[in-house]
């Protein structure tokens, strides 16, 4: 599925381009952002290179991965970063995860983008199951998918290695027929 558009009444999914390096180094390269994500803050240059990668990977066929621009709809200024990938080891079943600009917390666009994920995995890919993790220090990101209708499942211990420790991961799903 190429190219993906899907909209919510303030949010907009669509493809990556190369012209959005510097909105998701806003995101990316953001301390506060990646104080949560499996990550250090990125420099230009590696977010450079995930969105030449996620460029390239929305023309593979089949598709194993949707990264795609989180925008508001009305000003069209990209606010975050939506991830769904096809998961390979589960039947029908993918993961989410996403990153939003910190000025932009706090008035539901968290849920709305995961809302829209969710109608990714099911309306258009048909998926069975969905899931997200997040580091259990993140209220916000578990108020988001509780919101969207995912479960707290269970805890993947010492999931994420950062900094040169491990850090536990919760999960969250949720099945089509939840949805």
């Amino acid at each position: 599925m190429h190219p993906v558009r899907l909209s919510s009444q303030r949010l907009e999914l669509r493809e990556f381009t190369i012209d959005d390096v510097d909105a998701v180094l806003a995101i990316y390269g953001n301390v506060e952002v990646a104080e949560h994500m499996s990550f250090e803050p990125r420099s230009r240059e590696q977010v450079a290179d995930v969105i030449v990668r996620s460029i390239a990977a929305s023309r593979s066929t089949p598709r194993g991965e949707y990264a795609l621009a989180v925008q508001e709809s009305d000003t069209k200024e990209l606010i975050g970063f939506a991830r769904l990938a096809i998961d390979p080891h589960q039947h029908q079943a993918a993961t989410i995860g996403f990153a939003l600009r910190p000025d932009t917390w706090g008035v539901g666009y968290g849920q709305e983008t995961v809302r829209l994920l969710l109608e990714l995995g099911f309306a258009e890919l048909e998926l069975h199951r969905i899931w997200g993790a997040r580091s259990p220090a993140n209220a916000a990101s578990a108020k988001t998918m509780a919101q969207a209708g995912m479960a707290e499942d269970y805890t993947l211990r010492e999931h994420i290695q950062k900094a040169g420790k491990w850090r536990d991961s919760v999960v969250h799903t949720i099945l089509r027929h939840e949805w």
